[in-house]
């Protein structure tokens, strides 16, 4: 089992900077990838960047809208995933959420099922134009 904890939302005006912190407990070990989501309001989820921590496979992988601007990182002993956000716009604006893989499979960007693996509750990013 995996017990997820997102922090570092808030709110900022276009342009500036946040960096949002997921606290991972348990066997986070067995995950094969970590990630973050984000809905807005009347919007469908999506994925907003990925990362595998198979040692055969590190590789980062983002959406197109957050290219360039989020970087996705994970500490050395696998505790924190975090997600560095620049240049932020107000079309980011949405609910942030921290995935971990539960089955031994990928985290697709498009169409992943969060709910069939781990995810925390979610922390809340308000850009202001």
């Amino acid at each position: 089992q995996v017990h997820l904890v997102e922090s570092g939302g808030g709110s900022v005006q276009a342009g500036g900077s946040l960096r949002l912190s997921c606290a991972a407990s348990g066997d986070v070990y067995f995950s094969n990838c970590m990630g973050w989501f984000r809905q807005a309001p009347g919007q469908e989820r999506e994925g907003v960047a990925v990362i595998y921590i198979s040692p055969r496979d590190g590789s980062k992988h983002y959406a197109d809208s957050v290219k360039g601007r989020f970087t996705i990182s994970l500490s050395s002993n696998m505790n924190t995933l975090y997600l560095q956000m620049d240049n932020l716009k107000p079309e980011d604006t949405a609910m942030y959420y921290c995935a971990a893989d539960a089955h031994g499979e990928r985290c697709p960007l498009v169409g992943y099922d969060l709910e069939s693996n781990y995810m925390g509750r979610g922390t809340q990013v308000t850009v202001s134009s």
